[in-house]
């Protein structure tokens, strides 16, 4: 019996990265742009920042003088020059663009939600399982070795119940404070963190409900798989001394709790950066990837159902 040999490693960021870098485009010059993406991509060695393209060509500039990068003068002559592009765009623009980009056969870096509803998550998703292209989500606590410590220590965990909370106000003025957060409230942009995590920690989640409003509070039910009860608070537009990400885990043998208040997000990035470029170079399937962002964008239509 001939065994199937297991997928070639992905160097961690600590050790050398061998090969050539994954040339990336990025798509957008907003504020998430800016301060993560480009400087993320630009760091290497796994990634180069290849060239920038946005809807205001000034903004596209100011992004990429400072690594060097192109500024491309349309989306057509961003995908002709990148073997990949990240995406840093308000989901509806994403699910517009990034369809386009999969059938082109280039690598997707994209953010959460996949799109601004179901039906939209639904034909990226497709476009990117049609054309067997690497997708990798933008789920930024996953890549902190934080993060995975904890779900490594609640897989070992029978979890009968758990509370969380996602709380910030960031939406109440300044950079983060768009238009489509400013909309859709806090269960598109914060809920997909926390399902995603409580999804993995206490196990599948079976139905999803939200009573409140996105757009100032909304409280979710989560009826899991395995019999277990979790329930998450979300809220973008709230006065809070600093944003507040926290999970308690509840079982007969212990109590385990994540509270990302300390946790340094820059940690994760070269993470990240070395998984997307392994993806890219064939060397692991990436995790989390459009289907499961897909997944939650299914949770997300629940929640909205029940709330409405």
């Amino acid at each position: 019996m001939t065994e199937t040999p297991s997928p070639p490693r992905t160097p961690s960021p600590a050790e050398p990265w061998t090969g050539d870098p994954v040339r990336v485009g990025l798509v957008g010059a907003g504020p998430w742009a800016r301060t993560m993406h480009a400087r993320m991509l630009a760091a290497g060695p796994e990634t180069e920042l290849a060239a920038v393209w946005a809807r205001r060509p000034e903004a596209a500039a100011e992004t990429a003088a400072p690594y060097g990068a192109r500024v491309a003068a349309s989306f057509d002559e961003l995908l002709g020059t990148c073997e990949a592009l990240a995406f840093a765009v308000p989901p509806a623009v994403q699910a517009v663009l990034a369809p386009r980009a999969a059938r082109a056969g280039r690598a997707l870096l994209l953010e959460k939600p996949l799109g601004p509803d179901l039906a939209s998550a639904r034909e990226l998703a497709g476009a990117i399982a049609g054309a067997g292209v690497v997708s990798q989500l933008v789920l930024s606590k996953r890549y902190h070795p934080a993060t995975r410590e904890f779900l490594a220590r609640a897989r070992q965990s029978k979890v009968a119940g758990a509370r969380s909370l996602y709380v910030h106000g960031a939406f109440l003025g300044g950079e983060m404070a768009t238009g489509w957060r400013l909309e859709h409230g806090a269960l598109l942009d914060l809920g997909p963190h926390l399902l995603d995590l409580l999804d993995l920690a206490v196990g599948p989640i079976a139905s999803v409900r939200g009573t409140g409003d996105p757009r100032r509070w909304i409280e979710l039910t989560c009826e899991h798989e395995n019999g277990a009860v979790s329930q998450a608070s979300l809220s973008g537009s709230i006065r809070v001394a600093r944003t507040r990400t926290r999970i308690e885990l509840y079982g007969e043998e212990h109590e385990l709790v994540y509270d990302a208040a300390e946790l340094d997000l820059e940690e994760g990035w070269p993470v990240l950066r070395r998984e997307f470029a392994g993806a890219v170079r064939g060397r692991r399937a990436p995790d989390p990837d459009a289907a499961r962002g897909l997944r939650l964008q299914e949770l997300l239509e629940q929640v909205g159902r029940t709330a409405a």
